[in-house]
């Protein structure tokens, strides 16, 4: 590794890592940069990733606590099937489609999703107001998704508890701790099978971290007046990639 290399990737971290915090969707430009800066191959680049995205969401929960909010208990109703379902997607959703099949039909999902980010919910509360039930079938089969593919479920889990009745700054508070646990059961997966590549992953971590934090402490004071532009943003970065726009 060069200074070029570290100053990119630790820069691509960061940003990342601000937008993971309050929207999601950041390691679209994390792994892209570790593909093309770092030479890495698709797998090797995404286990690496894998290790900032830990860091930036550990790091996230410690600033939103912070801040005054706390995304832990309002996260153990969709705690447990996010991670059912992310078990489940990693070892077999993955095996019934094409990434790029499942990417394409994803991208073109994000359109409805764009909607609803445009237009924010009625419903508010101090915690999620949907039916247990609904609440158990929806974050399994956000937690399937995660499991399989990853990219974007920090979008897809501030949407989905947005509409169940937080605001976006408690819902990035839970999403931020829904992913760290996620990751935390993923990450091992990765280092047992090599696909981590050490030097370049102790870059993108403490950049992630840093952003992480930032991204926390923004997103509680600038509150949905300043979420809510970066999370459309993400949401149109995101179905434009995954269509193949670019």
């Amino acid at each position: 590794m060069d200074a070029t290399q570290v100053v990119l990737v630790a820069g691509a971290g960061l940003v990342a890592g601000v937008v993971n915090a309050m929207a999601g969707g950041g390691s679209l430009l994390t792994v892209s940069l570790l593909t093309v800066v770092g030479d890495l191959g698709g797998l090797v680049a995404n286990g690496t990733n894998r290790i900032g995205v830990l860091t930036q969401n550990v790091a996230s929960v410690a600033g939103f606590r912070r801040e005054g909010v706390s995304g832990l208990r309002r996260a153990l109703p969709v705690l447990v099937p996010s991670l059912v379902g992310s078990l489940i997607g990693a070892y077999v959703v993955s095996s019934v489609l094409s990434d790029t099949a499942f990417e394409r039909i994803f991208g073109i999902l994000m359109v409805p999703l764009l909607i609803l980010s445009l237009r924010p919910p009625k419903a508010r509360s101090d915690d999620i107001v949907w039916p247990r039930a609904l609440t158990v079938v929806v974050f399994f089969a956000i937690g399937l998704y995660g499991g399989a593919f990853q990219a974007g479920v920090g979008l897809i889990l501030v949407l989905a508890l947005s509409h169940a009745g937080l605001d976006l700054v408690n819902a990035n508070a839970v999403k931020v701790v829904v992913i760290a646990v996620l990751t935390a059961v993923a990450v091992p997966v990765f280092i047992l099978n090599d696909q981590v590549h050490w030097g370049f992953a102790a870059i993108v971590a403490v950049g992630f971290a840093i952003g992480g934090w930032l991204g926390a402490r923004l997103a509680v004071r600038g509150g949905e007046r300043l979420i809510r532009p970066v999370l459309v943003t993400a949401v149109v970065a995101l179905a434009g990639r995954m269509v193949g726009l670019y």
